[in-house]
Protein backbone atom coordinates (compact mmCIF):
# COMPACT_ATOMS: atom_id res chain seq x y z
CA UNK A 1 0.00 0.00 0.00
CA UNK A 2 1.16 3.75 -0.64
CA UNK A 3 2.89 5.43 2.33
CA UNK A 4 0.38 8.57 3.11
CA UNK A 5 1.00 10.98 5.62
CA UNK A 6 -0.08 14.25 6.97
CA UNK A 7 3.20 15.45 8.54
CA UNK A 8 5.64 16.76 6.07
CA UNK A 9 8.68 16.01 8.45
CA UNK A 10 7.41 12.34 8.90
CA UNK A 11 7.28 11.95 5.04
CA UNK A 12 10.71 13.36 4.44
CA UNK A 13 12.08 11.42 6.87
CA UNK A 14 10.59 8.37 5.35
CA UNK A 15 12.04 8.79 2.11
CA UNK A 16 15.28 9.18 3.37
CA UNK A 17 14.64 5.74 5.89
CA UNK A 18 13.77 3.76 2.65
CA UNK A 19 16.67 5.44 0.92
CA UNK A 20 19.14 4.61 3.43
CA UNK A 21 17.55 1.13 3.22
CA UNK A 22 18.36 0.03 -0.35
CA UNK A 23 15.80 1.98 -2.34
CA UNK A 24 16.95 3.85 -4.87
CA UNK A 25 13.90 6.66 -5.83
CA UNK A 26 11.25 6.10 -2.94
CA UNK A 27 7.63 7.76 -3.44
CA UNK A 28 5.40 8.88 -0.38
CA UNK A 29 1.73 10.71 -0.50
CA UNK A 30 -0.03 13.26 1.45
CA UNK A 31 -3.06 11.59 3.41
CA UNK A 32 -5.56 14.41 2.27
CA UNK A 33 -8.44 12.58 3.61
CA UNK A 34 -6.81 12.76 6.99
CA UNK A 35 -5.67 16.01 7.62
CA UNK A 36 -7.43 18.19 10.32
CA UNK A 37 -8.03 21.13 8.61
CA UNK A 38 -7.23 23.41 5.61
CA UNK A 39 -4.88 25.26 7.67
CA UNK A 40 -2.82 21.81 8.18
CA UNK A 41 -3.03 21.02 4.73
CA UNK A 42 -1.66 24.36 3.33
CA UNK A 43 1.51 24.13 5.85
CA UNK A 44 2.40 20.77 4.60
CA UNK A 45 2.03 21.48 1.18
CA UNK A 46 4.70 24.72 2.14
CA UNK A 47 7.15 22.37 3.80
CA UNK A 48 6.70 20.36 0.89
CA UNK A 49 7.39 23.53 -1.42
CA UNK A 50 10.80 24.27 0.89
CA UNK A 51 12.03 20.76 0.22
CA UNK A 52 11.64 21.11 -3.61
CA UNK A 53 13.35 24.71 -3.71
CA UNK A 54 16.45 22.91 -2.26
CA UNK A 55 16.05 20.40 -4.62
CA UNK A 56 15.55 17.79 -2.44
CA UNK A 57 12.44 16.41 -3.70
CA UNK A 58 10.32 16.00 -6.51
CA UNK A 59 6.37 16.33 -6.78
CA UNK A 60 3.82 15.05 -8.92
CA UNK A 61 0.86 16.78 -9.03
CA UNK A 62 -2.84 15.48 -8.96
CA UNK A 63 -5.38 15.65 -11.84
CA UNK A 64 -8.69 17.10 -12.82
CA UNK A 65 -10.50 18.40 -9.64
CA UNK A 66 -7.40 17.55 -8.05
CA UNK A 67 -4.91 19.26 -9.83
CA UNK A 68 -3.73 21.85 -7.17
CA UNK A 69 -2.91 18.77 -4.45
CA UNK A 70 0.27 16.86 -4.32
CA UNK A 71 -0.49 13.71 -5.71
CA UNK A 72 3.14 12.21 -4.38
CA UNK A 73 6.79 13.22 -3.48
CA UNK A 74 9.39 11.58 -4.98
CA UNK A 75 13.33 11.60 -3.58
CA UNK A 76 15.21 13.20 -6.06
CA UNK A 77 18.51 14.26 -4.15
CA UNK A 78 19.55 13.57 -0.67
CA UNK A 79 22.72 15.97 -0.06
CA UNK A 80 20.37 18.66 0.39
CA UNK A 81 17.58 16.72 2.05
CA UNK A 82 19.57 15.85 4.82
CA UNK A 83 20.96 19.37 6.04
CA UNK A 84 17.34 20.15 5.42
CA UNK A 85 16.17 18.25 8.31
CA UNK A 86 19.18 18.42 10.37
CA UNK A 87 19.96 15.14 9.78
CA UNK A 88 23.03 12.91 10.12
CA UNK A 89 23.20 10.44 7.49
CA UNK A 90 23.24 6.65 8.43
CA UNK A 91 26.21 5.82 6.83
CA UNK A 92 27.95 8.26 8.80
CA UNK A 93 26.90 7.80 11.93
CA UNK A 94 27.79 3.99 10.98
CA UNK A 95 31.57 4.90 10.54
CA UNK A 96 31.71 6.53 13.15
CA UNK A 97 30.25 3.80 15.33
CA UNK A 98 32.10 1.19 13.86
CA UNK A 99 35.38 2.91 14.57
CA UNK A 100 34.26 3.28 18.56
CA UNK A 101 33.21 -0.55 18.02
CA UNK A 102 36.72 -1.23 17.72
CA UNK A 103 38.20 1.01 18.38
CA UNK A 104 41.93 -0.26 21.15
CA UNK A 105 40.72 -3.91 20.55
CA UNK A 106 42.78 -6.70 18.86
CA UNK A 107 40.88 -8.46 17.64
CA UNK A 108 40.98 -12.19 16.09
CA UNK A 109 40.33 -11.77 11.76
CA UNK A 110 36.99 -13.25 12.27
CA UNK A 111 35.61 -11.21 14.36
CA UNK A 112 36.92 -8.31 12.78
CA UNK A 113 34.78 -9.71 9.66
CA UNK A 114 31.14 -9.37 12.04
CA UNK A 115 32.64 -6.07 13.21
CA UNK A 116 32.25 -4.59 9.14
CA UNK A 117 29.26 -6.67 8.68
CA UNK A 118 27.48 -4.83 11.54
CA UNK A 119 28.75 -1.52 9.99
CA UNK A 120 27.47 -2.19 6.73
CA UNK A 121 24.12 -3.05 8.25
CA UNK A 122 24.27 0.28 10.39
CA UNK A 123 24.83 2.25 7.04
CA UNK A 124 21.97 0.55 5.78
CA UNK A 125 19.86 2.26 8.84
CA UNK A 126 19.33 -1.75 10.25
CA UNK A 127 20.29 -3.17 13.42
CA UNK A 128 22.50 -6.36 14.01
CA UNK A 129 20.18 -8.59 16.17
CA UNK A 130 18.80 -5.49 17.86
CA UNK A 131 21.40 -3.96 18.42
CA UNK A 132 21.11 -0.59 16.45
CA UNK A 133 24.47 2.00 15.94
CA UNK A 134 23.38 3.82 19.27
CA UNK A 135 24.05 0.19 20.88
CA UNK A 136 27.93 0.48 20.17
CA UNK A 137 29.04 1.01 23.08
CA UNK A 138 27.07 -2.08 24.44
CA UNK A 139 28.19 -4.09 21.63
CA UNK A 140 31.59 -3.32 22.00
CA UNK A 141 31.52 -5.10 25.30
CA UNK A 142 30.47 -7.94 23.61
CA UNK A 143 33.57 -8.07 21.09
CA UNK A 144 35.87 -7.72 23.83
CA UNK A 145 33.95 -10.76 25.52
CA UNK A 146 34.61 -12.61 22.90
CA UNK A 147 37.77 -12.11 22.04
CA UNK A 148 38.82 -12.90 25.83
CA UNK A 149 37.06 -16.29 25.44
CA UNK A 150 39.37 -16.72 22.27
CA UNK A 151 41.97 -16.26 24.17
CA UNK A 152 41.07 -18.83 26.88
CA UNK A 153 41.09 -15.94 29.24
CA UNK A 154 37.45 -17.50 30.75
CA UNK A 155 39.12 -20.82 31.95
CA UNK A 156 38.54 -21.55 35.40
CA UNK A 157 37.02 -18.12 35.83
CA UNK A 158 32.85 -17.44 36.94
CA UNK A 159 30.55 -15.33 34.83
CA UNK A 160 31.04 -12.19 36.50
CA UNK A 161 34.36 -12.54 37.25
CA UNK A 162 35.48 -12.62 34.10
CA UNK A 163 33.08 -10.16 32.93
CA UNK A 164 34.48 -7.58 35.73
CA UNK A 165 37.99 -8.34 34.61
CA UNK A 166 37.58 -8.20 31.24
CA UNK A 167 35.43 -4.89 30.33
CA UNK A 168 35.12 -3.84 34.16
CA UNK A 169 31.42 -4.61 34.74
CA UNK A 170 30.63 -7.53 36.75
CA UNK A 171 26.93 -7.68 34.76
CA UNK A 172 27.98 -7.19 31.46
CA UNK A 173 28.08 -10.59 29.79
CA UNK A 174 24.74 -11.54 31.24
CA UNK A 175 23.66 -8.62 29.06
CA UNK A 176 24.82 -9.09 25.77
CA UNK A 177 25.57 -13.15 26.49
CA UNK A 178 23.25 -13.51 22.87
CA UNK A 179 25.63 -11.29 21.33
CA UNK A 180 28.70 -13.06 22.55
CA UNK A 181 27.93 -16.73 21.38
CA UNK A 182 26.45 -15.23 17.67
CA UNK A 183 30.21 -13.34 17.10
CA UNK A 184 31.79 -17.12 18.25
CA UNK A 185 28.96 -19.09 16.50
CA UNK A 186 30.97 -19.38 13.34
CA UNK A 187 34.21 -19.77 15.19
CA UNK A 188 33.42 -22.06 18.01
CA UNK A 189 31.26 -25.05 18.13
CA UNK A 190 28.22 -24.46 19.89
CA UNK A 191 24.78 -26.58 20.59
CA UNK A 192 22.39 -26.13 17.90
CA UNK A 193 19.85 -25.63 20.10
CA UNK A 194 21.22 -24.14 23.14
CA UNK A 195 20.32 -21.07 25.14
CA UNK A 196 23.26 -18.60 24.99
CA UNK A 197 24.23 -19.20 29.01
CA UNK A 198 24.05 -23.34 28.31
CA UNK A 199 26.64 -22.97 25.31
CA UNK A 200 28.71 -20.94 27.46
CA UNK A 201 28.53 -23.33 29.78
CA UNK A 202 29.96 -25.98 27.29
CA UNK A 203 33.19 -24.00 26.51
CA UNK A 204 33.92 -23.34 30.04
CA UNK A 205 31.89 -20.02 31.06
CA UNK A 206 29.90 -20.48 33.79
CA UNK A 207 28.75 -18.69 37.08
CA UNK A 208 30.23 -21.86 38.80
CA UNK A 209 30.14 -25.68 37.96
CA UNK A 210 27.15 -27.98 38.80
CA UNK A 211 28.27 -31.53 40.63
CA UNK A 212 28.52 -34.07 39.02
CA UNK A 213 26.35 -36.94 39.96
CA UNK A 214 27.70 -40.23 39.90
CA UNK A 215 26.41 -43.67 40.74
CA UNK A 216 28.47 -46.66 41.67
CA UNK A 217 30.59 -48.88 43.77
CA UNK A 218 32.99 -46.03 44.28
CA UNK A 219 35.09 -44.25 47.01
CA UNK A 220 35.89 -41.24 47.29
CA UNK A 221 40.01 -40.32 48.18
CA UNK A 222 40.49 -42.55 51.65
CA UNK A 223 36.87 -42.11 52.38
CA UNK A 224 35.13 -45.85 52.70
CA UNK A 225 31.94 -45.15 51.08
CA UNK A 226 30.88 -48.73 50.83
CA UNK A 227 28.54 -48.66 54.13
CA UNK A 228 26.62 -45.72 53.04
CA UNK A 229 23.58 -46.49 51.18
CA UNK A 230 23.36 -43.05 49.52
CA UNK A 231 21.43 -43.12 46.16
CA UNK A 232 24.31 -41.41 45.02
CA UNK A 233 27.51 -39.30 45.40
CA UNK A 234 27.70 -35.39 44.19
CA UNK A 235 31.17 -34.53 43.83
CA UNK A 236 32.77 -31.10 42.19
CA UNK A 237 34.11 -32.06 39.06
CA UNK A 238 37.33 -31.01 39.79
CA UNK A 239 37.53 -33.78 42.23
CA UNK A 240 37.12 -36.03 40.47
CA UNK A 241 40.29 -37.64 40.53
CA UNK A 242 39.02 -38.52 43.86
CA UNK A 243 37.17 -41.18 43.00
CA UNK A 244 38.18 -44.48 43.39
CA UNK A 245 36.19 -47.79 41.98
CA UNK A 246 36.14 -50.79 44.45
CA UNK A 247 35.84 -52.77 41.71
CA UNK A 248 35.93 -52.96 37.81
CA UNK A 249 32.73 -51.75 36.78
CA UNK A 250 30.84 -53.78 34.20
CA UNK A 251 30.14 -50.65 32.11
CA UNK A 252 30.83 -46.54 32.11
CA UNK A 253 27.32 -44.86 31.19
CA UNK A 254 26.23 -41.41 31.24
CA UNK A 255 22.84 -39.81 30.83
CA UNK A 256 21.86 -36.15 30.10
CA UNK A 257 18.25 -36.28 31.84
CA UNK A 258 17.93 -36.37 35.72
CA UNK A 259 14.72 -38.27 36.00
CA UNK A 260 16.32 -40.74 33.11
CA UNK A 261 19.56 -41.55 35.10
CA UNK A 262 17.37 -41.66 38.79
CA UNK A 263 15.18 -44.34 36.84
CA UNK A 264 18.46 -46.02 35.81
CA UNK A 265 20.03 -46.25 38.83
CA UNK A 266 17.33 -46.98 40.65
CA UNK A 267 15.41 -49.68 38.40
CA UNK A 268 17.94 -50.95 35.79
CA UNK A 269 21.08 -51.21 38.02
CA UNK A 270 20.09 -51.23 41.80
CA UNK A 271 23.27 -53.59 42.39
CA UNK A 272 25.47 -50.78 40.68
CA UNK A 273 27.01 -53.22 38.30
CA UNK A 274 27.67 -50.30 36.59
CA UNK A 275 28.68 -46.72 37.02
CA UNK A 276 26.28 -44.04 36.11
CA UNK A 277 27.08 -40.25 35.65
CA UNK A 278 24.37 -37.44 35.24
CA UNK A 279 25.87 -34.93 32.63
CA UNK A 280 23.32 -32.05 33.48
CA UNK A 281 22.24 -31.83 30.03
CA UNK A 282 24.95 -29.96 27.71
CA UNK A 283 27.44 -30.88 29.53
CA UNK A 284 30.03 -28.25 31.03
CA UNK A 285 33.90 -27.97 30.39
CA UNK A 286 34.39 -29.45 33.61
CA UNK A 287 32.21 -31.78 33.64
CA UNK A 288 33.85 -32.95 30.35
CA UNK A 289 37.16 -32.51 32.02
CA UNK A 290 35.72 -35.09 34.97
CA UNK A 291 34.50 -37.62 32.26
CA UNK A 292 38.09 -37.63 30.75
CA UNK A 293 39.58 -38.36 34.36
CA UNK A 294 37.20 -41.07 34.96
CA UNK A 295 37.31 -43.10 31.62
CA UNK A 296 40.84 -43.19 32.21
CA UNK A 297 40.65 -44.61 35.63
CA UNK A 298 38.74 -47.62 34.10
CA UNK A 299 40.27 -50.32 31.47
CA UNK A 300 39.89 -50.08 27.94
CA UNK A 301 38.13 -53.22 27.57
CA UNK A 302 35.50 -51.43 29.77
CA UNK A 303 32.53 -50.02 27.46
CA UNK A 304 31.25 -46.88 27.50
CA UNK A 305 27.96 -45.53 26.90
CA UNK A 306 25.87 -42.33 26.52
CA UNK A 307 22.22 -42.26 26.88
CA UNK A 308 20.36 -38.91 25.61
CA UNK A 309 17.12 -37.67 23.67
CA UNK A 310 17.26 -39.00 20.18
CA UNK A 311 17.40 -35.38 18.43
CA UNK A 312 20.45 -33.25 17.39
CA UNK A 313 21.18 -31.61 20.45
CA UNK A 314 21.57 -35.30 21.65
CA UNK A 315 23.75 -36.13 19.04
CA UNK A 316 25.73 -32.96 19.83
CA UNK A 317 25.93 -33.88 23.77
CA UNK A 318 26.97 -38.05 22.72
CA UNK A 319 29.91 -36.21 20.11
CA UNK A 320 31.09 -33.81 22.89
CA UNK A 321 31.44 -36.46 25.54
CA UNK A 322 33.38 -39.04 22.76
CA UNK A 323 35.69 -36.40 22.12
CA UNK A 324 36.05 -35.59 25.88
CA UNK A 325 36.69 -39.04 27.14
CA UNK A 326 39.36 -39.75 23.89
CA UNK A 327 37.78 -43.21 23.23
CA UNK A 328 35.06 -44.92 21.76
CA UNK A 329 31.50 -44.30 22.85
CA UNK A 330 28.79 -46.00 22.40
CA UNK A 331 24.76 -44.86 22.36
CA UNK A 332 22.41 -46.62 24.61
CA UNK A 333 18.64 -46.05 23.73
CA UNK A 334 19.66 -44.16 21.02
CA UNK A 335 19.16 -45.82 17.65
CA UNK A 336 17.33 -45.47 14.10
CA UNK A 337 14.78 -48.11 15.07
CA UNK A 338 13.65 -46.89 18.20
CA UNK A 339 12.95 -43.15 16.56
CA UNK A 340 11.12 -45.15 13.52
CA UNK A 341 9.40 -46.96 16.24
CA UNK A 342 8.18 -44.42 18.72
CA UNK A 343 9.38 -40.98 17.92
CA UNK A 344 7.48 -38.33 16.08
CA UNK A 345 8.46 -35.76 12.87
CA UNK A 346 9.28 -32.57 14.66
CA UNK A 347 7.47 -29.27 13.54
CA UNK A 348 11.27 -27.49 13.32
CA UNK A 349 14.20 -29.18 11.73
CA UNK A 350 17.49 -28.96 13.53
CA UNK A 351 21.10 -29.77 12.46
CA UNK A 352 22.39 -32.98 14.43
CA UNK A 353 26.34 -32.92 15.00
CA UNK A 354 29.08 -32.80 12.60
CA UNK A 355 30.85 -36.10 13.23
CA UNK A 356 33.21 -38.30 11.67
CA UNK A 357 32.25 -41.50 10.31
CA UNK A 358 34.26 -43.38 13.25
CA UNK A 359 32.10 -41.95 15.79
CA UNK A 360 29.48 -43.91 17.47
CA UNK A 361 26.37 -41.18 16.40
CA UNK A 362 27.17 -41.23 13.26
CA UNK A 363 24.27 -43.18 11.65
CA UNK A 364 21.80 -41.73 13.90
CA UNK A 365 23.31 -38.51 13.05
CA UNK A 366 23.00 -38.89 9.37
CA UNK A 367 19.01 -40.17 10.08
CA UNK A 368 18.07 -37.00 11.68
CA UNK A 369 19.40 -35.15 9.01
CA UNK A 370 16.89 -36.23 6.97
CA UNK A 371 13.67 -34.90 6.19
CA UNK A 372 11.65 -37.29 7.78
CA UNK A 373 13.30 -38.33 10.67
CA UNK A 374 11.76 -38.78 14.10
CA UNK A 375 13.10 -37.86 17.22
CA UNK A 376 12.02 -39.19 20.67
CA UNK A 377 12.38 -37.77 24.21
CA UNK A 378 14.69 -40.46 26.00
CA UNK A 379 11.99 -39.53 29.19
CA UNK A 380 9.58 -42.35 26.63
CA UNK A 381 11.69 -45.12 27.10
CA UNK A 382 11.95 -47.18 30.55
CA UNK A 383 15.95 -47.76 31.50
CA UNK A 384 17.54 -51.17 30.92
CA UNK A 385 21.30 -51.77 31.16
CA UNK A 386 23.23 -51.56 28.45
CA UNK A 387 24.22 -54.47 25.93
CA UNK A 388 27.54 -55.53 27.14
CA UNK A 389 28.06 -57.69 23.24
CA UNK A 390 28.78 -56.57 20.03
CA UNK A 391 28.44 -53.23 19.09
CA UNK A 392 26.08 -53.53 16.13
CA UNK A 393 26.82 -51.45 12.79
CA UNK A 394 28.75 -48.16 13.17
CA UNK A 395 27.34 -47.79 16.95
CA UNK A 396 24.23 -49.16 16.78
CA UNK A 397 23.66 -51.40 19.49
CA UNK A 398 22.15 -55.05 19.05
CA UNK A 399 19.46 -54.68 21.33
CA UNK A 400 17.57 -51.37 21.93
CA UNK A 401 14.89 -51.45 24.34
CA UNK A 402 11.57 -51.28 23.88
CA UNK A 403 9.65 -47.85 24.40
CA UNK A 404 7.74 -47.05 27.21
CA UNK A 405 3.77 -46.30 26.00
CA UNK A 406 2.17 -43.04 26.89
CA UNK A 407 -0.03 -43.48 30.42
Amino acid sequence: MPRRFTDANALLNDLLDRYEGGAASPIAHPDYDAFPSVVAADAFMKQIARAEEVGAVGVGWGRGARRDQIAHVRLLAVEPLYPHLGRVPASQIAREAGTRLVAGLVLDGRLGEAALSITEAWGRAKSWHGFASSDVDKLRDAFALAQAILDHKHLEVDYRTFSRRTVGDSKSLERVEGAVVRLLGGILEFPPGARPREALRTIGLERFAPPLLIAGRIDLGDADLSQISSHYLGIAPKEADRVRFREAPAYLLTIENFASFNRHIAEADPERRGTTMYVGGYPSLATQQALREIAEMVSPATPIFHWSDIDPDGTWIFHTIERAVGRPIRPHLMSVELAEQAGQVPPRKAAPARCPPGSGISVLSAYLAGESAKTLEQEELDPILPDLGAVGEAGSESRAGEPKRSL
